[in-house]
């Protein structure tokens, strides 16, 4: 099975979506605003991608946060930040044959499924 996870509007979650579909592939997608997201969930992802990378620095979230939520950054606080804030995620995350992408790229998609 072949999990998507990221939020409707967002143009790369379309990206994806729209490739997945185009290759016939059966995904289920997960919204984090609709849906949610567990901590252990998240967690999974994390340990394999590292929170450095899960972490989107370049979205308007991580830009109007305070400077205390942005400064002294450890795993914790930026899980904690990311739960809070799921359009912190980089996104789209795809899970599929025990691996985790981050993004969107034709290539890693079709390298991974």
């Amino acid at each position: 099975m072949i999990d998507l996870y990221g939020i409707r509007n967002c143009d790369t979650c379309k990206k994806a979506r729209a490739w997945l579909d185009a290759q016939g592939l059966i995904y289920r997608f997960h919204d984090f605003r609709e849906d949610g997201l567990d901590r252990s969930v998240l967690e999974d992802i994390e340990r394999t991608l590292g929170w450095e990378d899960l972490l989107n620095r370049r979205s308007t979230t991580w830009r109007q946060l305070a400077d205390a939520d942005r400064m002294d950054l450890t795993r914790e606080k930026a899980l904690e930040l990311m739960l809070r804030f799921p359009t912190l995620i980089k996104r789209p995350v795809l899970i599929a044959n025990n691996k985790i992408l981050t993004g969107f790229s034709p290539e890693q998609y079709e390298k991974a499924l």
